[in-house]
C-alpha cells in the first residue's frame, strides 16, 4: 500500500492515515486469516454429527457417581457451582479436581437433587515424551520424567527392554499400558550416537466422577452450538500453545515450518481432515502475525500504538532498524525450523 514503506504526500496513502486506521490495516490480513480459521471450524464441526450433552447415559461400575446415586436420565447442571451445559463443561472443571468432595447438582424427572461427591481416584503413566508413528520423539515437556531423565526432541526410540520397536510406536504404547511397570530400558538413536536410558515414567492421579453421558439429539440448533463451543476450545487451545512458547513450556526445536506442515498435509486422512488442518494452519499464521515482534504485523501495531503514546512517530532509520532486526530473527527461526523437519524426515 502506497505510504507503507515510506512517507507519501497523497491524502489517501497509508502514512497520511490516522493512527487508528492504520493500526486496523495492519491487523486486517491475521484478523482474515482467524476468522477464515474460526468459520471452516465452525461448518466442519456443525456438520460432524457427534454432539455429547450434560444428560447422563450411564454410570460407571465401582466409581464416585454410582456410589452416589446419580441415575441415567439425570440432567447434570452444576459442578461446584459451576454451570454445565455439555460435557464439555463438566470435562474442564473435573480437570482442576484434587480428590475433595466436590458439590454436584442434577435434575430428575422435574426434581432438583444434590450430591457431595468425592471422585474416584484413577492413576496413570505419564512420560511428558510425544512420539511420532515412528517412534521419533517430536516434543518432550518441560519438567517432565522425560526432561529429567535426558531425552531430546528428535530422538529416535529404537529399543525398548532389549526388544527392538521396528520403528513402530505401538509396542512402546503396549509397554507403557502394562500395570506394576517401574523402570524400563530406552535404547535410543540420537544422531550417530545410541544411548541407553534407564527410565521411570511420572504416575499421575486424575479423578472422575465415573459417568457416561449421552449423544444429544441432532438438530440444526443443536450443530451450530456444538460448533460454537468446540470451535470456541479450538481457538483458545491455540492461543494457548503461543502462551507456552513464550513461557517457556514448548521450545523452539517443537516447532514446525513449511516443511513439517507439507509432511503433515501429505498425512491427512481424507478431506475433513484435511480441511481441519487448513483451519489450524490459517489460525496460527494469523495469530503469530499479531504478536509484537519486528516485521510481523504486530511488530508494526506496536510500533503505531508507542507513536500515539509519544504523539510523534519514531525516526524512519529507527524504524527501518527495527523491522531489519526483526525480519532477521525471522529468519534465522525459519532456516532453523526447516533444519529440524528435515531432520525429522530422515
Amino acid at each position: 500500500m502506497e505510504g507503507e514503506d515510506k512517507a507519501s504526500e497523497d491524502d489517501k496513502s497509508f502514512s497520511k492515515a490516522s493512527i487508528p486506521k492504520r493500526i486496523a490495516i495492519c491487523a486486517a490480513g491475521a484478523i482474515v486469516n482467524i476468522l477464515f480459521a474460526v468459520v471452516v471450524y465452525f461448518i466442519v464441526l456443525a456438520t460432524s454429527g457427534v454432539y455429547i450433552s450434560n444428560v447422563v447415559d450411564s454410570t460407571i461400575p465401582g466409581y464416585a457417581a454410582e456410589q452416589a446415586g446419580i441415575q441415567s436420565g439425570d440432567v447434570i447442571v452444576e459442578l461446584n457451582g459451576e454451570k454445565v451445559n455439555n460435557k464439555y463443561d463438566l470435562d474442564d472443571i473435573m480437570q482442576n479436581a484434587t480428590g475433595e468432595e466436590i458439590f454436584v447438582k442434577v435434575e430428575r424427572n422435574g426434581e432438583t437433587l444434590e450430591f457431595n461427591i468425592e471422585p474416584t481416584e484413577v492413576q496413570s503413566k505419564v512420560t511428558g515424551m510425544y512420539l511420532d508413528d515412528k517412534c521419533q520423539v517430536i516434543m518432550v515437556e518441560k519438567g517432565s520424567s522425560s526432561e529429567k531423565q535426558g531425552i531430546q526432541a528428535n530422538d529416535v526410540i529404537t529399543k525398548i527392554n532389549n526388544v527392538d520397536t521396528n520403528r513402530d510406536t505401538n509396542k512402546i504404547i503396549e509397554v507403557l499400558q502394562q500395570k506394576g511397570l517401574g523402570t524400563i530400558l530406552l535404547t535410543i538413536q540420537r544422531g550417530n550416537e545410541e544411548i541407553n536410558i534407564e527410565f521411570t515414567p511420572d504416575y499421575v492421579s486424575t479423578y472422575y466422577l465415573g459417568v457416561n453421558m449421552r449423544m444429544a439429539p441432532d438438530t440444526f440448533l443443536n450443530r451450530c452450538y456444538y460448533g460454537l463451543v468446540e470451535t470456541k476450545t479450538f481457538v483458545f487451545s491455540i492461543v494457548d500453545n503461543v502462551k507456552q512458547l513464550f513461557t517457556g513450556n514448548v521450545g523452539i526445536d517443537q516447532m514446525t515450518g513449511p516443511i513439517g506442515i507439507g509432511e503433515m498435509v501429505s498425512q491427512t486422512n481424507g478431506f475433513r481432515e484435511f480441511i481441519y488442518l487448513m483451519a489450524l494452519i490459517s489460525i496460527s499464521l494469523g495469530v503469530t502475525n499479531l504478536l509484537p515482534i519486528p516485521a510481523l504485523d504486530g511488530g508494526k501495531i506496536l510500533i503505531l500504538i508507542i507513536e500515539a503514546i509519544r504523539k510523534k512517530p519514531m525516526k524512519p532509520e529507527n524504524e527501518i532498524n527495527i523491522q531489519l532486526l526483526g525480519f532477521s530473527i525471522l529468519i534465522a527461526l525459519s532456516i532453523y525450523v526447516s533444519y529440524n523437519d528435515i531432520l525429522r524426515l530422515f
